[in-house]
């Protein structure tokens, strides 16, 4: 019997055949494993950093309403003390603030000594600068010191939420970074408990143990000249006698309204 054999098998064969016959050299398999080991570990990292953003949004949001039933629960408390104080016929004195906004509106010259070093302290370097000040017996002591050169008061926890949110710029690596995310406060001050805006607004609202970190986290922050400006001649007196300068209390809120 006759066997035929295709002419390809004896002319070149298969050049398929001849790839697996040739091999792969041992430089290139190794690139090839290295690779595919560098993409699966991407892919893990990156299956990773979804998981914990997701988680991080889970907390936030729990942060977040926890505060709010905090802040509701302490509204009515008050709302029932002085309900109960007018019917017993007497007056309900709420707590001292803890925490005071404080705004330069006077520029850099003439300025004495003593009170150019209080507020390179407050962080008070140019105009229209503000910063929270915790108040206890020296910081008033220093506020008194510079009442000629800035306004302060204090602040509701809407002001303190709205200052944050659209003003907030963090401290990283002595840098300024916007607030953008959670990120940077987790960044910044995540070691001491406070990863989101909530858990930020509620350490400087209620002057937690961790205040001063918060605060030294967040820039000083630069607000515009207030709408309808400032009147020359009442700039420069104090607030209870027509002014803007000095202690104005609740009337703060107002003017940061203004100048954010």
């Amino acid at each position: 019997t006759m066997v035929f054999t295709p002419l390809k098998n004896i002319f070149g064969g298969n050049k398929k055949d001849d790839k697996k016959m040739a091999g792969v050299p041992e430089s290139v398999l190794k690139k090839q494993a290295t690779q595919a080991k560098i993409a699966e570990q991407a892919k893990q990292a990156s299956y990773e950093a979804k998981q914990k953003k997701r988680q991080d949004k889970k907390d936030a949001i729990a942060a977040a309403e926890k505060y709010a039933a905090e802040y509701k629960a302490a509204d009515e408390a008050a709302i029932a003390n002085r309900r109960q104080a007018k019917a017993q016929g007497g007056f309900y004195v709420p707590a001292q603030p803890k925490v005071a906004l404080v705004i330069r509106i006077r520029g850099t010259i003439g300025v004495s000594p003593k009170a150019k070093k209080i507020m390179q302290l407050f962080r008070l370097r140019q105009i229209h600068n503000a910063c929270f000040v915790k108040l206890n017996e020296s910081t008033v002591r220093m506020l008194r010191l510079i009442e000629p050169y800035v306004t302060y008061g204090y602040p509701t926890r809407s002001t303190i939420e709205k200052l944050i949110l659209k003003r907030g710029f963090g401290k990283l690596n002595k840098q300024r970074i916007p607030i953008a995310d959670n990120t940077v406060i987790a960044e910044g001050v995540g070691s001491l408990g406070i990863k989101c805006c909530a858990d930020l607004i509620h350490e400087i609202c209620t002057v937690g143990p961790n205040f001063k970190e918060a605060n030294n986290f967040l820039w000083a922050f630069k607000l515009t000249s207030p709408r309808g400006g400032f009147s020359n001649k009442t700039k420069l007196v104090h607030f209870l006698e027509g002014g803007e300068a000095g202690n104005r209390g609740e009337e703060i809120n107002k003017l940061v309204k203004r100048m954010i």
